[in-house]
């Protein structure tokens, strides 16, 4: 998947200010770096953005938080704004700001009884940023700085970067104690060599354009980093700094993840084998439930065929077939009534059949025979007599169902 790096100017957002843009590949690999206008950002919708904020729109803070404050879901059930008022008291004395004019970020993997490095920035200046990135169609997936402090547990060496143009030259220190922006002077690497450094010299990281100051001012061997290596770098960090009320911005870089998923397996040219064989997987299926559909309706038919078959042959008289058992079953009941017998559903079958099957259950005091079914009012028959007539009377096709004081008997109508 790729990255949109875009590093935030410390001015506000206009449509002509420049920014700064890595376009990266897999997250390993800049594929294309460039200055364009905020009207004029690459639009790339397959792609994560993840804005950078420099570190000179930041401060650090080394906070003791009390205990209880990093509950495991710290960010949900109303516990943010208990979090976001427990760093507005601490940080009250040491931010020049308001703190409701500060947007503050705690550290990833925080935990109570270490010291948590916090985050601080413009929250207008941010918000802005935000919005005018989102009004372009580019809603942001997550917000990192571009130098952080290495954590309590991690065993990281102190970075000393140079970073600028030759005319304006400015020397870096991110180590345990925070992250450090000075010009790049004499006066300044002196005060860096007195305060932190020492008689161990550190290695220097600095950019192309400042190499050579740097090789000057501290008199050795200086490392090479484009300021696009430094923003891949700085956007593979675990740090987030959507937080508190730019929270939402998680939900959306989820959102904007599943599209690009999305995306990626409807046209990566990685992903072709594995699209034709889904395409595949599903012709087969749709292809066997065909067939097997097919079978079972030309089943069906022939067995309706058959049917209609017996009813015709049997009865000549039937012209019209609409549903053949039920037919069926009136022409010979027609039949045993033309003869003299008596069919399933008439009367005397029912109340003979009831005599001979149910001698458990007392003699009926009143019979009713309406539309085919013989009810029959008994007092106070017993369950298993009951139960023991049910069944013998649905062996022969018959349904006995006791309804109050009534005993509902009818033939059962068979497909």
């Amino acid at each position: 998947m790729s990255t949109l790096i875009v590093t935030l100017p410390p001015s506000m957002p206009a449509q002509t200010t420049p920014c700064s843009v890595v376009w990266a590949e897999d997250d390993r690999t800049v594929k294309r770096h460039l200055d364009a206008p905020l009207s004029l950002l690459p639009a790339t919708p397959d792609a994560e953005i993840v804005v950078l904020v420099p570190v000179g729109q930041l401060s650090w803070h080394l906070l003791d938080l009390p205990k209880g404050t990093l509950d495991r879901n710290f960010f949900q059930e109303g516990n943010a704004q208990r979090l976001r008022s427990v760093l507005d008291g601490l940080l009250e004395d040491r931010i020049l700001d308001e703190p409701a004019q500060v947007h503050f970020a705690i550290e990833p993997g925080a935990q109570t009884g270490s010291p948590v490095w916090v985050a601080a920035c413009d929250r207008t200046w941010l918000t802005a940023w935000l919005g005018a990135l989102e009004q372009l169609g580019r809603p942001v997936a997550r917000i990192v700085p571009e130098m952080a402090p290495p954590t309590a547990n991690a065993a990281v060496a102190p970075v000393l970067l140079v970073t600028g143009t030759p005319d304006h030259a400015q020397l870096v220190y991110c180590s345990d104690l925070g992250v450090s922006v000075l010009p790049l002077t004499s006066a300044s690497v002196a005060l860096l060599t007195q305060t932190h450094l020492g008689d161990s010299p550190l290695p220097v990281v600095a950019e192309p354009a400042v190499a050579e100051l740097a090789e000057q001012h501290f008199k050795g061997r200086v490392s090479l980093q484009t300021g696009p290596q430094r923003a891949l770098a700085a956007a593979q960090s675990a740090w987030d700094l959507a937080q508190f009320d730019l929270l939402r911005t998680r939900g959306t870089r989820t959102r904007k993840q599943l599209a690009t998923w999305g995306t990626s397996l409807l046209r990566a040219p990685h992903w072709r084998p594995a699209r034709w064989a889904v395409l595949a997987l599903v012709a087969i299926n749709l292809i066997g439930l065909q067939a097997w559909a097919w079978k079972e309706e030309s089943t069906l038919a022939a067995k309706r065929a058959a049917i209609r078959n017996i009813l015709t042959t049997t009865f000549p008289d039937v012209r019209v077939v609409v549903d053949a058992p039920l037919q069926m079953t009136r022409s010979l009941a027609d039949l045993q009534r033309q003869s003299g017998t008596a069919a399933s559903g008439d009367l005397e079958t029912m109340l003979g059949l009831f005599q001979t099957l149910a001698p458990e259950i007392p003699a009926p005091t009143a019979i009713e025979f309406i539309a085919g079914e013989l009810r029959l009012k008994v007092i106070a028959p017993s369950e298993d007599a009951v139960s023991a007539a049910t069944a013998k009377l649905q062996a022969n096709g018959y349904s006995a169902v006791l309804e109050g004081d009534r005993l509902v008997l009818k033939p059962e109508r068979r497909p």
